[in-house]
C-alpha cells in the first residue's frame, strides 16, 4: 500500500491541480485512459479543428449566393485527420511523459481504479492506494443505446469517429444535441450524406425554443433530419455497409449506410470507480454530489478532503465549467480555512455548427416562470442579423440575437444568438450579466464599431426598451 498527500483521479482538468505549492509533496495521477482527458482528445478542441476546414468546405453555396462561385475539389480526410491527431497525440504523449518520468514527488498510474474506501483505492493491477486529500475528475463517456447490432465495428462515438481510416459515404447520427449537430456539419460539409435520426421533434432541445425551431429548420435545408425516428436495429449487409431499421410517424423504414455516430449523451464515469464502497452520494443522473465548494457528499455532508470537479459532478459538461472547478479546487486543496465558491450562475456554452449558436443563462421558458415568481416585466427580443449593415453584407436570412430581460431595471436574464461567429457575439453578453451591467447602459455607454455585425447585439440591447440608467457615453 502506497500513501500520498494527493491523489487525483483523471488527467484532464485534474491535471491542472499539481501546481509548484505541491513540490516536495507525494501526488498520484490515476488515470486509465487517454492521457489528457476529454477535451483534448475526443471533445472541444479535435472537433474544432475538424469544424474550421468544414467551414471552408462548406462555404461555396453562400459564396454563390453573394456572386462568388467556388468549387471543392476534394477533401482530403486523411490529411486533415493525421494533422489533428498528429498535434493532439504529441501533446498527450507528452503530458504523460512529463507527469510519469520528469516529476520525481509525482506517481502516473496508467490504469483504472475504484474505491474501496473514503480514502482508499486500488488500482486495475491490484496496487493499494491511500491519500490525505484525493479529487475525482474521471469525466464522462458517451452513452450507448440498447439497440441489437449496436457493437457492430461500423458503429461509433464521438470517442471513435474522427480517426476512421476513410471519410463515409453515407452516415446515419442518432441524436439532436449539441454533439450531433456538430458531426453532422462536419460530415455534410465534406460531402458526406447524412441522415439524422431524432426522437424528439426538434433538434437541440435544450436550448432556447426559438433557437431550437430555427435550427431545427436550418439543419433539415442541409441533412435528411428524421424527427420522431428511433432506430430499432442495425444489421451489417454483405458489402459491409449496415442496414438500419427505423420507426417513425410513417411507419418502418431501412437505411443503408456506411457508418453509424451515436451521439446520444453522455454519462458520469462515477459507475466505474465503486463510489458507492466508499458512501459517497450520487445525484439521479448519476453525478457525484458536491457542494459549491466542491466537496464531495456522504449522506448529506461534505467528507473532508474528497473532491470532485468537471464532468464527473457537474450538470454543465463543459471544459470552462471543468476549468473553472479545477481553479475552485485548486485553492481550497491548500486553503482548507479559506475555502472558494464555484459560480454556476452564468454558463456560456456554445455548438459549433452551421449555424453556430451560442447561449447564456435563462430560456425563454424559464424566463416567464422566473418572471412570474419575481414579479417581474418580462421582455423579450429577436434582432435579426440581416437587420444590421454587416448582416445586408451577408445576406444573412438565418441568424439573430435573443435577449430577456427585466424592463424596469434592464437586467438581462438571458441571452441566445444563432447564426455566424454567434459564440463571439455572445462573450459581451456573458459580461454584462457577470457584472450587473443593464441593457441601456451597455448599449448606449459605450461605441459599437460600425459597420461590425456586433451592432446586431447593440441593437437588440436598446430594442429592449429598457428603463434608461444613463444618457451616453460618459466623458
Amino acid at each position: 500500500m502506497t500513501h500520498y498527500d494527493l491523489a487525483i483521479i483523471g488527467s484532464g482538468s485534474g491535471n491542472s491541480l499539481i501546481t509548484p505549492e505541491w513540490d516536495g509533496r507525494k501526488v498520484a495521477v490515476i488515470d486509465g485512459g487517454t492521457f489528457g482527458g476529454t477535451c483534448l482528445n475526443v471533445g472541444c478542441i479535435p472537433t474544432k479543428m475538424f469544424v474550421y476546414p468544414a467551414q471552408l468546405a462548406g462555404s461555396t453555396e453562400e459564396a454563390a449566393r453573394l456572386g462568388v462561385d467556388l468549387r471543392v475539389d476534394s477533401v482530403r480526410w486523411e490529411e486533415i485527420r493525421d494533422r489533428i491527431f498528429g498535434r493532439i497525440d504529441a501533446i498527450s504523449e507528452g503530458g504523460r511523459r512529463y507527469r510519469a518520468e520528469q516529476l520525481e514527488n509525482v506517481t502516473l498510474y496508467s490504469e483504472y481504479v475504484r474505491f474501496t474506501g473514503s480514502r482508499r483505492l486500488e488500482t486495475a493491477s491490484g496496487q493499494e492506494i491511500t491519500a490525505d486529500q484525493i479529487v475525482i475528475a474521471a469525466g464522462s463517456r458517451p452513452v450507448l443505446p440498447d439497440i441489437p447490432g449496436i457493437d457492430l465495428p461500423q458503429v461509433h462515438t464521438s470517442d471513435t469517429v474522427m480517426r476512421v481510416e476513410k471519410l463515409p459515404g453515407r452516415i446515419l447520427i442518432l441524436g439532436g444535441g449539441y454533439i450531433a449537430a456538430e458531426f453532422g456539419f462536419v460530415f455534410s460539409a465534406f460531402g458526406s450524406q447524412v441522415t439524422m435520426a431524432v426522437r424528439s421533434g426538434a433538434l437541440l432541445r435544450a436550448q432556447d425554443e426559438t433557437v431550437s425551431e430555427r435550427f431545427t429548420a436550418a439543419a433539415a435545408a442541409q441533412w435528411d433530419v428524421r424527427l420522431n425516428h428511433t432506430v430499432d436495429s442495425l444489421a451489417e449487409n454483405a458489402d459491409g455497409s449496415v442496414r438500419a431499421v427505423l420507426s417513425g410517424p410513417a411507419g418502418p423504414a431501412e437505411l443503408d449506410v456506411d457508418l453509424v455516430l451515436v451521439a446520444t449523451g453522455r454519462t458520469p464515469n462515477t459507475d466505474r470507480l465503486d463510489v458507492q464502497a466508499a458512501g459517497f452520494d450520487v445525484e439521479e443522473d448519476g453525478r457525484l454530489a458536491v457542494d459549491e465548494y466542491q466537496r464531495v457528499h456522504s449522506a448529506g455532508q461534505p467528507v473532508p478532503g474528497i473532491w470532485a470537479l468537471g464532468d464527473v459532478s457537474s450538470e454543465h459538461q463543459l471544459k470552462h465549467v471543468a476549468n473553472h472547478e479545477a481553479r475552485v479546487v485548486s485553492h481550497n486543496l491548500l486553503h482548507p480555512n479559506e475555502l472558494q465558491a464555484s459560480s454556476h450562475r452564468f454558463v456560456p456554452a456554445a455548438v459549433f455548427s452551421q449555424p453556430q449558436v451560442a447561449s447564456v443563462g435563462l430560456t425563454e421558458a424559464q424566463a416567464r416562470d422566473y418572471a412570474a415568481e419575481e414579479g417581474l416585466d418580462l421582455v423579450t427580443v429577436v434582432q435579426d442579423y440581416g437587420s444590421t449593415a454587416y448582416g445586408w453584407a451577408m445576406e444573412d436570412t438565418t441568424g439573430f440575437v435573443k435577449l430577456l430581460a427585466d424592463r424596469s431595471s434592464g437586467r438581462l436574464l438571458g441571452a441566445h444568438i444563432m447564426g455566424h461567429e454567434a459564440s463571439m457575439l455572445l462573450q459581451p453578453l456573458v459580461q454584462a450579466m457577470v457584472f450587473g451591467l443593464d441593457a441601456y447602459t451597455m448599449a448606449r455607454g459605450q461605441y459599437w464599431i460600425h459597420p461590425a455585425l456586433t451592432e446586431v447585439v447593440e441593437n437588440a440591447l436598446l430594442s429592449l426598451n429598457s428603463k434608461p440608467q444613463s444618457t451616453g457615453l460618459q466623458p
